[in-house]
């Protein structure tokens, strides 16, 4: 097992054309919980980030390996040495670019998009790693991305949901009623530390928009506070966020 292991760490035919499929089938798996969600960046892209990061990396000891060899000669006679190494570094900072593309900050003052990001950058990073021929970390990195994209969104909603902070966006058809959600936040026992107002044009009418940041006196249930907000005049929308 060792020796077939060490034989696909070397820089031939077979070690390149395995990493570059896996380099594809990773970023599929990646992408395909991505492209469920209708993310911007979907199957296809994380496809082609993580195959871009394997070929770079191949490139760096293919360069690395003509260098200490058939471009030897011509190497000491140019007298300079360079760092291949280098282009996977490039890959990262490049991955944060199209990343950035995808975090969008929305009306209801809520960030989109940074999970998408970060997983843009681990599949570039995982991508490096196979390139490298560094299969163990790309299965274990690829587990734990797994782990942390199914099963901690299930454990982190669940925590949320009974959290004494609680931050919520609610709409109103004027100021006035701005009144009635107070009121009734504060009925509750439950203090306001942040509001923030704006307006918002929807079907031809203008709306107040309002985002509070609430503590509440216990752990429990938001549903309650919500439902109770929702039933008062002239809420139009109201969600948690």
């Amino acid at each position: 097992m060792e020796h077939y292991l060490t034989n696909l760490r070397e820089l031939n035919l077979a070690s390149m054309m395995l990493r570059v499929v896996l380099a594809l089938i990773m970023g599929g798996i990646i992408g395909f919980d991505r492209e469920q969600k209708h993310r911007p960046a979907g199957f296809r892209t994380y496809m082609l980030v993580a195959l871009a990061a394997a070929s770079t990396q191949i490139l760096s000891q293919y360069l690395d390996l003509m260098l200490d060899t058939q471009w030897s000669d011509a190497y000491q006679i140019v007298g300079r040495r360079t760092d291949v190494v280098r282009l996977g570094a490039r890959i990262v900072s490049g991955v944060g670019f199209i990343g950035t593309g995808t975090i969008l900050l929305t009306e209801r003052q809520e960030v989109k998009g940074l999970t998408t990001a970060s997983c843009l950058w681990a599949s570039a990073c995982m991508g490096l790693a196979i390139g490298a021929g560094f299969y163990e970390c790309m299965i274990v990195g690829l587990i734990l991305l797994i782990l942390t994209m199914k099963i901690f969104p299930l454990i982190e909603d669940n925590v949320l949901a009974k959290s004494r902070n609680m931050n919520f966006y609610v709409e109103m058809d004027s100021i006035e009623n701005l009144g009635n959600v107070v009121n009734t936040v504060k009925a509750k026992d439950i203090r306001i530390y942040d509001v923030e107002l704006g307006k918002v044009e929807q079907n031809g009418a203008s709306h107040v928009k309002g985002l509070f940041s609430v503590k509440l006196p216990k752990r429990g249930p938001h549903t309650e506070i919500l439902a109770k907000i929702a039933t008062l005049d002239g809420v139009v929308a109201i969600e948690e966020i």
